[in-house]
């Protein structure tokens, strides 16, 4: 288990001064969000690591999308539940629970995904998001046309095998790396 002010057990503190312009995200961070995420801090050792990371996240989980925000976490929880990520599942499930406003479907995504009460698209991109995690040389062309038949276009399946790739990504790094939530995350938005 990390140290309390190391967010994993690597020994790779943050650089120390932050450059100015990592300061002025940190500092967006702790107004908007009252911390900065430890996965954040976590890559601040190496801001080109760290502009790297932030920069993929923003345009998946951010940017315009014909995805919702609140559907681009559910595929980032029920990933990272396959994965078992600990870290994932407790920041990704306090955005779901915040903007669903719905404490239970995030725990209900965290625990078992197929109990909660969900439309056929989210059904679908769920199913997808899963087969991605378990076994993505398994797709085939009926995956992507289930998810066109309830109304995703091309890009949109595009979006979900991304957000699910990146998750699959990080979820590896963070339980490879004992990477530890904040401890604000577990109270938030139940």
């Amino acid at each position: 288990m990390p140290d309390k002010d190391q967010p994993t057990a690597l020994d790779l503190p943050m650089i120390d001064p932050l450059p100015e312009e990592t300061a002025k995200y940190f500092a967006i961070c702790e107004d908007k969000l009252g911390m900065v995420p430890n996965v954040l801090r976590a890559y601040a050792f190496d801001t080109t690591k760290l502009n790297a990371f932030t920069a993929m996240y923003n345009d998946l989980m951010l940017s315009d999308s014909g995805l919702s925000k609140l559907e681009r976490e559910m595929i980032a929880v029920v990933v990272s539940s396959i994965n078992k990520c600990f870290y994932c599942l407790t920041a990704h499930g306090a955005a779901v629970r915040e903007l669903s406003g719905d404490p239970e479907l995030g725990e209900m995504l965290v625990m078992n995904w197929r109990v909660a009460a969900l439309d056929a698209r989210q059904t679908a991109m769920l199913t997808f998001a899963e087969k991605i995690t378990k076994a993505s040389a398994e797709i085939t062309e009926a995956d992507r046309q289930a998810l066109r038949d309830v109304g995703f276009s091309d890009r949109d399946i595009w979006d979900i095998a991304n957000v699910a790739g990146f998750f699959n990504m990080t979820n590896r790094v963070a339980s490879a790396t004992d990477m530890r939530p904040n401890a604000a995350y577990h109270g938030q938005f139940r």
